[in-house]
């Protein structure tokens, strides 16, 4: 990643914003294997933490402040804390790993160059919940990084820090790698759990939460790949170094994934707390001559923001008070070549693709929305549609079975607060007022050629 040698408008050096902690070799050859992840202290957190009492280590975690960094930002020592002690059960730790959401993409990165931070953090958290059985449940499209990981797991295994009596401390850790079939679904921590057990991925009614009764009804931890890698750091480094970074609230590095029409895309490692302006600043900006129109700050299930929020911090209390949710941080800019009404409907014809079609409102309600969607942007909408798409959003939103429907509601509240007459101009111009040739956002095989100047 190049980063700009300007001074931001802040007067900070674009670097002293940055805390490569996750990613700070992912640039060195190999960065995937043992031998390169020993070298920057790698599995140092792990000899700390089994000098430490597991309850002893389950309070260390969550006065550390980290919060899990898969969309909701749940305390992860909190939720170690929920497994019931002493009960006679197995206990579970699953790794979700099942990175779908549209603009989504750090947990795949950060697995494929250092699988390490992942099987280290695994080990500690197993150690913390009395957990002798670990799953990595990956998206399975992603074949390389699942062949990187096995390898990962091998080497822990050969290295002595998977298997029996972990070095020395008597702990007893199988690991398993499960790859999944596809379905965004699974992404739910309780259909993630229905398709372990080899049933069809959906949602459970809760209570009873996983904590209680989890995979294959014992107790479970359900993390983000993020929230677990984070932890060796923490053990390594100390709890007031975490704690030094980010926000009172929001304490902490994270990888922010910046893309869509952006000069420079990619992961940038910094504190909670950073602003889109900043990482902008330090990436070089949107694409030459273009301006920002609206973005997403955790993916297409969060309220879009537009230019006028360039300043909210990036943390979970921040993001919240602009009306949207920090969500996995996927940050996708779109320039004023943009349709929103476009963009909106690509969005809401994958949440009805996805939709696991389980609960009334989100199986009915995501099918009316993309009819509603699609005749907008065709200019066959009429000016009743508007109110009615916000209907049937209303009775998408918090009614759901899951979190699926909320994200399928979240960019049509939005879209309409920010950019009604946008929708208005589709309906009186009887079309998009936008030239797709102009725009790289879900241009069509056709556009797409034209645009680069290919014979279609």
């Amino acid at each position: 990643m190049t980063l700009a040698a300007e001074i931001d408008h802040n007067g900070t050096s674009p670097e002293k914003l940055l805390a490569p902690v996750l990613s700070t070799f992912w640039d060195q050859p190999e960065s995937w294997t043992l031998e390169t992840y020993r070298r920057h202290e790698g599995y140092e957190g792990l000899r700390k933490a089994l000098a430490m009492d597991p309850d002893d280590l389950i309070a260390y975690v969550k006065d550390s402040g980290l919060r899990g960094r898969g969309g909701a930002g749940f305390p992860t020592g909190m939720k170690w804390q929920f497994i019931p002690q002493g009960d006679g059960k197995p206990h579970y730790l699953v790794v979700n790993a099942d990175e779908s959401e549209p603009g989504t993409c750090k947990d795949i990165p950060l697995l494929f160059a250092n699988p390490h931070s992942l099987i280290e953090g695994i080990v500690i958290a197993c150690y913390a919940i009395r957990s002798s059985h670990a799953f990595i449940y990956l998206r399975g499209e992603v074949v390389p990084v699942l062949r990187r990981l096995h390898e990962a797991v091998r080497e822990a295994y050969e290295a002595g820090y998977l298997g029996t009596n972990i070095l020395g401390s008597g702990l007893d850790l199988e690991l398993t790698v499960h790859a999944g079939a596809g379905a965004y679904i699974c992404g739910e921590e309780t259909a993630l759990l229905d398709s372990l057990e080899g049933r069809r991925g959906q949602p459970r009614l809760r209570p009873p939460f996983p904590a209680v009764a989890g995979l294959y009804a014992c107790p479970t931890v359900v993390n983000n790949v993020e929230s677990i890698a984070s932890v060796p750091a923490i053990l390594n480094k100390g709890k007031d170094w975490f704690k030094s970074m980010g926000s009172e609230k929001s304490p902490g590095f994270t990888l922010y994934s910046l893309s869509g029409h952006v000069a420079s895309p990619g992961q940038y490692e910094a504190p909670l707390g950073i602003t889109l302006r900043q990482l902008l600043d330090m990436s070089g900006g949107m694409r030459p001559g273009h301006r920002l129109k609206f973005w997403t700050p955790g993916g297409s299930s969060t309220p879009m923001l537009t230019d006028e929020h360039l300043d909210v911090p990036l943390d979970y209390e921040g993001v919240g008070a602009a009306g949207s949710m920090l969500g996995t941080k996927a940050l996708q800019c779109f320039d004023e070549t943009t349709c929103v009404v476009r963009a909106v409907t690509r969005w809401t014809e994958f949440y009805a693709h996805e939709s696991c079609g389980k609960c009334t409102p989100c199986r009915e309600g995501t099918y009316w929305l993309v009819q509603l969607m699609r005749d907008l942007e065709a200019g066959r909408g009429e000016m009743s549609d508007l109110d009615k798409l916000n209907d049937i959003a209303d009775n998408i939103n918090g009614k759901s079975f899951c979190a699926l429907g909320d994200g399928a509601a979240a960019p049509i509240f939005s879209s309409l607060k920010y950019f009604r007459e946008e929708y208005e101009q589709h309906i009186t111009g009887k079309g998009c007022p936008f030239d797709p040739a102009k725009s790289t956002a879900w241009a069509d095989d056709k556009t797409a050629h034209a645009h680069r100047g290919v014979n279609a």
